[in-house]
C-alpha cells in the first residue's frame, strides 16, 4: 500500500467562472479609471494564463470589490440607459431608408462609396471614395470596411474588418445610415 506522500497532488484547476470573475473585476477597474490601459492589458494577459487561484487573487488585490448595493445601483442604471438606447435605435430604424441586399448569386461584391465606379454611390463628404463592400458568402451576408476614414457601423457598432449582417440591421457609412432589407 502506498501513502499519499508518494503521489504528487496538484491543486484544483481554475474554472472558467473564476477566470471570468477576475476579468470582470479588471474590466470594471479600467472602466472606473482605477487601472491604466497598459496595466489592464498586462493583467488580462496574466489572468488568461494563470493556473492557480492565488495568481488571480494577486491580479485583482488592489481593486476594491464592488459592494452589493453599488452593483444593484449600477446594474439598474445600465439597464435603464440600455433600454433608452434600444428604444431610440428601434424608433430610428423604421425611419431609415432601406438598402436592398443584392441577389445572393451576384459574382462580385457590392462596393459602396463616393467613387462613381462603385455599385452603390453615396455622394456625402463623410463617405470615403471606396468605403465598404457587401458580399454574400457561405450563405451569409458580410459587410467589410475597406479602410474608410469615418468608419462603417452595424447596429451602432463600428466594424473592424468585417461583420455578418442580415435583413433589418442598421448599417452606417460615415454619417449616412440605412436599414438592410431583402424586399
Amino acid at each position: 500500500m502506498t501513502s499519499s506522500f508518494e503521489f504528487h497532488t496538484y491543486p484544483a484547476r481554475l474554472s472558467d467562472a473564476d477566470r471570468d470573475r477576475a476579468l470582470k473585476v479588471l474590466r470594471d477597474g479600467v472602466a472606473l479609471g482605477r487601472l491604466s490601459h497598459d496595466t489592464f492589458i498586462r493583467r488580462m494577459e496574466l489572468a488568461l494564463v494563470a493556473r492557480q487561484p492565488h495568481e488571480l487573487a494577486a491580479l485583482i488585490a488592489d481593486l476594491p470589490a464592488e459592494k452589493r448595493w453599488s452593483r444593484l445601483v449600477f446594474g439598474t442604471v445600465e439597464a435603464i440607459s440600455g433600454f433608452g438606447v434600444r428604444l431610440r435605435r428601434a424608433w430610428q430604424a423604421e425611419r431609415l431608408p432601406k438598402l436592398l441586399l443584392p441577389s445572393p448569386g451576384a459574382p462580385y461584391p457590392l462596393r459602396i462609396g463616393r467613387d462613381p465606379a462603385n455599385g452603390l454611390r453615396l455622394s456625402h463628404e463623410t463617405v470615403s471614395r471606396v468605403h465598404a463592400e457587401l458580399r454574400h458568402q457561405g450563405g451569409l451576408w458580410v459587410l467589410r470596411d475597406l479602410g474608410s476614414t469615418n468608419g462603417t457601423t452595424v447596429n451602432g457598432r463600428r466594424v473592424i474588418g468585417a461583420a455578418v449582417v442580415r435583413d433589418g440591421d442598421q448599417v452606417g457609412f460615415g454619417t449616412m445610415a440605412f436599414r438592410l432589407s431583402t424586399e
